[in-house]
C-alpha cells in the first residue's frame, strides 16, 4: 500500500506592500526625528540604526516578538556606544505597535511589550545616571516623555485589537445568525413537506379506500338492485370529485402567487373539443392530426393543448382571420404542431414578444423543443377574397421531443 505523499513544506510568506511602506516609514522618521531634535546624522550611527529598524519591520508579521527585541537591542548598543543620541523609546514605536497589537491566540502580544519597554526605560534610567552626562532633573524628563509616548502606543495599540476583537465576534455572531436562520429554513421546509405528504395521504388514501368499497358495492349488486349499484356509483363519483377538488387546491398552495393553476385534464385528447367551442361563423377551424398521440407523455400533451389552445384564443382576439387550421404530427420521436390563419399578425407580435407568444416559447423549450411564430410565407390560406387573406397569414409552431418515443 503506497504512503500517501507528506505535504508540501510551506514556502516563505511573501513581504506585503503596507510592511514594506511602514519599513520605509520608520527608516526615514528616524533619521528626521534625530535631526528634529538635535541629534547627530553621521554614516556610524543614526543611518544604519534607520536602516536596521526598518529591514527588521519587514518580518514584523511573523516574529513581532522577535522584531521588537532586536530593535530594543539595536537602539541600546547605539545609544550606549555612543554612536548617536536619538530617543530610546520612539525609534521602536512601529515595533512596539506590530507587537501590542498582535491578536493572534496564545500571543499576549501587550504584556510583552508593554514589560520589554518598562525594562528599556529601566535600562536607560540606570544608563542615564551613571554616565553623568545629564542632570536628574533632565534625565526625568527625557525618561518621562519616553514613557509618555509609550503609554500613547500601547493605548492606541490596545484600541486596535480590541476592535479587531469586536469586529471578530460580530461576524462570529452574525454567521451563527445565518447558520440559525438555514436550519429554521430547513427545519420548516421539513414540516411544510411532512404536512404536504399527510394532507396527500389522507386526500388520496380516503378517496380510494371509499371510492374502492363503493366500487365493489356496485359490481356485488349490479345485477340484482340496479338502483342500489346506481347510488354506489353516484356516491364514488362524489368522492372522487371532493377529492380532485382537494387536491387543485393543495397544488394552487404549492405554485407562485398569481399562479393560475393548469387544468390536469388538458392535453391532446382534448384539443378536439377545444376546436370545437372555438369554431364561429366568423371563422372556421380545420384539425388534422396522424401518428400515435396517445403514446404522448403527459406534460407534453398538456404544453400541445395549451400552444393550441394560446394560438386559437390569438386568433380569434387580435387575427380577424376567416379560416384557422390546426395540425398535430407524432412521428419520428417528436410532436410537431402548426396553427396556422389567414388573418393578420398581432398587434406588436412582429418580433415575438407578446406575452402568449413568450409563454408558449417557454413551455417549448423548457421541454427541449424549437418554437416560432411569424408571418406565414404562403400567404395564408384563405386569402381570396377574405377580409383576413390582407394580412398574409400568421403561422405558429412546435417541435416538442417525445422521451422513450416508439413509432
Amino acid at each position: 500500500m503506497d504512503r500517501p505523499a507528506a505535504p508540501a513544506p510551506a514556502g516563505p510568506r511573501p513581504v506585503r506592500l503596507v510592511d514594506r511602506l511602514l519599513a520605509a516609514g520608520t527608516a526615514l522618521a528616524v533619521l528626521a526625528g534625530t535631526v528634529r531634535l538635535g541629534g547627530r546624522l553621521d554614516l556610524a550611527g543614526a543611518v544604519p540604526l534607520a536602516l536596521w529598524l526598518g529591514l527588521l519591520l519587514l518580518v514584523r508579521c511573523r516574529w513581532p516578538l522577535a522584531v521588537l527585541l532586536l530593535s530594543v537591542q539595536a537602539v541600546i548598543v547605539f545609544r550606549s556606544s555612543g554612536l548617536t543620541d536619538a530617543g530610546w523609546v520612539w525609534p521602536a514605536s512601529a515595533a512596539y505597535v506590530a507587537l501590542a497589537a498582535d491578536d493572534r491566540p496564545g500571543r499576549p502580544g501587550l504584556a510583552w511589550a508593554a514589560g520589554v519597554g518598562l525594562t528599556e526605560l529601566a535600562f536607560a534610567a540606570t544608563w542615564e545616571s551613571a554616565s553623568g552626562g545629564a542632570t536628574p532633573r533632565e534625565v526625568l524628563g527625557s525618561l518621562g516623555t519616553e514613557a509618555l509616548w509609550l503609554a500613547v502606543l500601547l493605548a492606541a495599540a490596545a484600541a486596535y485589537r480590541n476592535r479587531l476583537r469586536w469586529r471578530a465576534e460580530l461576524d462570529g455572531r452574525l454567521l451563527r445568525a445565518a447558520r440559525e436562520g438555514e436550519l429554521e429554513a430547513g427545519r420548516r421546509i421539513a414540516e411544510a413537506r411532512l404536512e404536504i405528504a399527510r394532507e396527500l395521504h389522507d386526500v388520496v388514501g380516503h378517496t380510494l379506500t371509499v371510492v374502492g368499497i363503493q366500487l365493489r358495492v356496485a359490481a356485488e349488486s349490479l345485477d340484482d338492485s340496479p338502483l342500489e349499484a346506481r347510488a354506489a356509483l353516484t356516491t364514488a363519483q362524489q368522492v372522487r370529485s371532493e377529492a380532485v377538488r382537494d387536491l387543485r387546491a393543495l397544488v394552487h398552495v404549492l405554485r407562485a402567487p398569481g399562479e393560475a393553476p393548469d387544468d390536469p385534464a388538458a392535453g391532446v385528447a382534448q384539443v378536439e373539443p377545444l376546436v370545437d367551442r372555438m369554431r364561429s361563423a366568423e371563422l372556421d377551424i380545420g384539425l388534422e392530426t396522424s401518428g400515435d398521440l396517445a403514446a404522448v407523455p403527459a406534460p407534453v400533451s398538456l404544453a400541445v393543448h395549451r400552444i393550441v389552445q394560446e394560438a386559437l384564443t390569438n386568433t380569434v382576439r387580435h387575427a380577424r382571420a376567416s379560416r384557422a387550421d390546426v395540425s398535430i404530427r407524432c412521428d419520428r420521436g417528436r410532436v410537431e404542431v402548426d396553427v396556422t390563419d389567414d388573418g393578420r399578425p398581432p398587434a406588436g407580435a412582429s418580433g415575438g414578444s407578446g406575452h402568449g407568444i413568450r409563454g408558449m416559447d417557454e413551455r417549448v423549450r423548457a421541454l427541449g423543443g424549437d418554437f416560432s411564430a411569424g408571418p406565414d410565407g404562403k400567404g395564408g390560406k384563405g386569402g381570396e377574397g377574405g377580409e383576413g387573406g390582407e394580412g398574409g397569414g400568421w403561422v405558429v409552431r412546435a417541435s416538442i421531443p417525445v422521451p422513450r418515443f416508439r413509432p
